[in-house]
């Protein structure tokens, strides 16, 4: 499993973003692919946020260091994302966040350890004199989440939006028609210059994502 350099992304005061690519595997209803994850840590220099732990423990202490990690946010619980967050959890004593909703899947990959706590619509986790606003998006998953950040001008949105679209819902659990809903209530109600930083590829914004809404309902996908 690799990772690439981290790098620092966007200041806002002592906050800031890192960004690093992870790469595994997802496997979900019998099938397994290999998948490169992009793992998001807002912080400062003395403490941090990791969203969605993904493949490599190693790889994300690096870049933490030794600052205090208060907690690791998992925007939804398919195993390229929460695979690597018991390992990180353990090294740091920072707690697991997750929507309740997303426990059966979380199960999938992590029977005999649950998350610490749970991640509510609305939710503020404060972090390097900012707030991270959990805005709860189900489709991709029943208890996705997306985490918006005003202060950066930034939405984190796990695999609920993409550069060209919406997140799979091909699979178990996931519904088109809520992801559809979800994004087109929570997210593109944003300021359309707000930043998407995903969970695979590269990063978009609202502005550029808008416009295309009923293409991809038309399409279906």
């Amino acid at each position: 499993m690799a990772a690439n350099s981290a790098t620092p992304d966007r200041d806002s005061g002592a906050a800031r973003i890192e960004h690093l690519v992870t790469s595994g595997t997802f496997s979900l209803d019998g099938g397994t692919w290999e998948v490169d994850n992009n793992v998001w840590i807002v912080g400062d220099d003395s403490e941090a946020v990791v969203v969605d732990a993904a493949h490599d423990a190693d790889a994300i202490a690096r870049v933490l260091g030794d600052r205090r990690l208060l907690a690791i946010v998992c925007t939804h619980a398919h195993d390229d994302h929460v695979d690597a967050a018991p390992e990180l959890a353990r090294r740091y004593g920072a707690p697991i966040l997750l929507h309740p909703e997303d426990l059966p899947l979380w199960r999938l990959t992590h029977p005999d350890r649950e998350p610490d706590g749970e991640l509510g619509d609305g939710q503020s986790i404060p972090v390097a004199g900012i707030e991270l606003t959990v805005l709860h998006t189900p489709g991709h998953a029943p208890g996705a989440v997306c985490l918006y950040a005003p202060e950066l001008g930034v939405l984190f949105s796990g695999d609920t939006l993409f550069q060209g679209g919406p997140g799979a819902t091909g699979r178990s659990f996931s519904d088109f028609g809520t992801i559809v809903e979800s994004i087109r209530t929570r997210l593109l109600t944003l300021p359309p210059e707000t930043e998407v930083r995903t969970g695979h590829g590269d990063s978009t914004s609202i502005g550029a994502e808008a416009p295309h809404l009923q293409e991809w309902i038309d399409r279906g996908h």
